[in-house]
């Protein structure tokens, strides 16, 4: 049994998803990440190739643009011209127009992006700390309607206030820790 693969130059079909093996291949490469960072950073959703060789350049050897050798630039603007771009292309994730010169983050980036955020490894996931506080409101809601010491003079708003209150403060919790773990958070590239 075959599975038919798109050739390299053959545009992505918007109804074909990426399986999490093409995601994976897209990401594992740095400057593809960087490519993926500094477009949506950008305030003109085109970007010309020399300008983000330059930004790519300066980020991988860790040195102003205007300070970087032509042969470290050239190194990255043939990978750049000559891989990653039309990987990427390939998978929907950027419009590369190679005549013009031109990148452009494209909306199916966000389905790579996603696979970028980090999760430490001492954290809890967040499904099961809703689901902590989901048994917590089932039982004061129980407490509350069996008349139980401290919760038998609590109204019916009363409590679904605290309840607003307890998901509400964990959900600004989980946005801001999801924010800060994001990765190119504070400038820096992925």
């Amino acid at each position: 049994m075959s599975s038919y693969v798109p050739a390299v130059d053959e545009p992505r079909s918007k109804t074909d998803k990426l399986t999490r093996d093409e995601i994976f291949t897209m990401l594992s490469n740095r400057r593809r990440r960087w490519v993926l960072y500094f477009l949506e950073q950008c305030d003109d959703r085109r970007v010309d190739l020399r300008t983000l060789v330059d930004r790519i350049s300066a980020w991988e050897y860790d040195t102003p643009p205007d300070e970087l050798p032509w042969k470290k630039r050239k190194r990255v603007y043939t990978a750049l011209r000559q891989s990653h771009l039309p990987k990427l292309a390939e998978v929907g994730a950027i419009e590369y127009d190679r005549n013009r010169g031109e990148v452009e983050l494209t909306d199916e980036a966000y389905e790579l992006r996603m696979y970028l955020e980090y999760v430490p490894s001492h954290d809890i996931p967040w499904s099961q700390c809703y689901l902590g506080l989901s048994a917590i409101a089932a039982a004061m809601t129980a407490l509350t309607w069996y008349s139980v010491y401290p919760f038998a003079g609590l109204s019916g708003v009363v409590l679904a206030a605290i309840l607003v209150a307890m998901f509400g403060a964990s959900a600004v919790v989980h946005t801001w820790h999801t924010r800060r773990n994001r990765l190119g958070s504070e400038g820096r590239p992925p």
